[in-house]
């Protein structure tokens, strides 16, 4: 497989190019803000930026933390994008097919 934006050869299973690091295949980061229905803290906020950039979520929560703590005013934009941000769409299992078995007489 080779990268579409530097064109090196990589692995086939490669979610991330080596040699410049953009990410190919599949692989793609969210295209939505959401806050995540599975690994969230308190709001899932924090996940839903870490998933959007593409970067680690324990690097958002403590920048978050951070900046929270040293300017007293990071908790107002958490609190305004867990009310701003949507929750991810509910994932429903697909329903079984009834089988076509005949009824046993009784």
């Amino acid at each position: 497989m080779y990268c579409n934006y530097c064109g090196k050869l990589i692995q086939d299973d490669a979610a991330v190019c080596a040699y410049c690091g953009v990410r190919v295949g599949a692989s793609l980061a969210r295209t939505k803000l959401v806050r995540p229905r599975t690994g969230r803290k308190v709001a899932g906020v924090c996940l839903g930026f870490a998933e959007y950039f593409d970067i680690d979520v324990s690097l958002v929560r403590v920048v978050w933390l951070i900046t929270a703590i040293m300017t007293c005013i990071g908790f107002i934009p958490y609190v305004i994008a867990w009310i701003v941000m949507p929750d991810e769409p509910l994932l429903l299992a697909a329903p079984t097919p009834v089988s076509a078995q005949p009824m046993a007489n009784a």
